[in-house]
């Protein structure tokens, strides 16, 4: 950050944490946590508190997230969670200045990214920390489950729209055929019809509506090291009400950092999650319903990171984009053959992975061996 950027805004955290306090709050240090635009902040003076964690919209030339209504998304639902909601599984706003691009928020510390852990230790000593954030992760959508018109009056104001954001699935249904059949796959007949059923399934959540921060993977969840790992969840930038099963993807099937995430049901993540979840959302102890929705979201999961398909195959071999796209699709079928569901879509899943490793040899890799693959296997550039 230019020196000139982070002197405006420390100006302006001050003077807006001394219009909030009524009395002079200096920032004494300002430590930026790269690569992103936040800074951890010490402050003195009123009643503020010692620390805490700056956001801001990003404005540099070729930068990425510059959209000004992230940072607002962020600030709605944190405020929609601690005040409207209390719940404390989030950082509170200390205060925003949405004109000036700018919130101040909980500092959280001394808890840590439980996506750095896993790569540090392996998941073996963290079993605990993953079954806080499974929990968490079901929490967040028990809470939140039955109070969409809450928080699009909290989001867009009374006049806002009161209804689930449904284009990603319709834009997927949309295009994925066309895809399949360049790859020799064709989603047709009961394939496309269980497609359509699944992304029906998650555009229409009904009681299974509820909250997601949007990005809902390891390095968006903070744990203490040592003695209870207390997960709280953080970025809310992309924060909307969807279907709460999209939420458990991640312990399923490969999100971006990662080539495999194990057997979440052997480990009791699965049901770590499903019974937070089942506090808020009785319907998810009924195994039909709770398997349906999530297979439909692992299957989508799939389905949409098959979409960077071109990309891939233009790399080089050994690439561990790759191999972790062929993972990507098994995982989510192994997903479906346990809650059997959607079984024509998820054999056109395995058939899919299985083209892959054809074409790519480089690819074809054993997932089940646990000394190349244990549980959460990060995915090197």
């Amino acid at each position: 950050m230019p020196a000139s950027g982070a002197t405006s805004r420390r100006a302006s955290v001050e003077t807006l944490l001394t219009d909030l306090h009524a009395a002079p709050v200096r920032v004494t240090a300002w430590e930026r946590l790269e690569p992103w635009a936040v800074a951890r902040v010490t402050l003195r003076g009123g009643a503020a508190p010692r620390t805490a964690v700056v956001k801001w919209v990003r404005d540099g030339p070729g930068e990425t997230r510059t959209e000004p209504g992230r940072l607002d998304t962020e600030v709605a639902a944190l405020r929609f969670l601690s005040d409207d909601l209390g719940l404390a599984l989030a950082p509170r706003v200390v205060a925003a200045d949405p004109a000036a691009g700018i919130a101040v928020l909980e500092d959280l510390a001394p808890r840590a990214a439980l996506d750095r852990l896993l790569r540090r230790d392996g998941a073996a000593g963290h079993a605990g920390r993953l079954a806080a954030f499974a929990r968490a992760r079901g929490e967040l959508s028990a809470v939140t489950a039955g109070h969409a018109d809450r928080w699009f009056v909290r989001r867009a104001g009374p006049t806002g729209p009161a209804t689930v954001d449904v284009p990603l699935f319709d834009r997927l249904r949309d295009r994925a055929p066309a895809q399949a059949a360049a790859l020799g796959v064709p989603l047709v007949g009961p394939v496309a019809a269980e497609l359509g059923a699944a992304m029906a399934e998650l555009s229409d959540p009904g009681p299974f509506g509820a909250l997601s921060n949007g990005d809902a993977e390891t390095n968006n969840v903070l744990v203490r090291e040592s003695g209870p790992a207390d997960a709280r969840l953080i970025d809310f930038e992309a924060a909307r009400y969807t279907h709460a099963l999209l939420d458990a993807v991640c312990l399923h099937v490969p999100g971006p950092g990662w080539m495999t995430v194990g057997d979440p049901v052997a480990a009791g993540l699965a049901e770590d999650h499903r019974r937070a979840l089942a506090r808020g959302v009785p319907e998810a102890e009924d195994d039909r319903r709770y398997g349906y929705g999530l297979v439909a979201a692992c299957l989508f999961w799939a389905i949409a990171r098959l979409q960077r398909f071109g990309t891939l195959d233009a790399r080089a071999p050994g690439d561990r984009s790759r191999p972790q796209l062929v993972e990507t699709l098994e995982a989510a079928a192994r997903t479906a053959a346990h809650h059997r569901a959607f079984p024509h879509l998820a054999g056109w899943t395995r058939r899919t992975a299985a083209l892959l490793r054809r074409r790519w040899p480089d690819a074809d890799l054993d997932f089940t061996d646990p000394g190349a693959f244990p549980p959460y296997t990060a995915r090197l550039p």
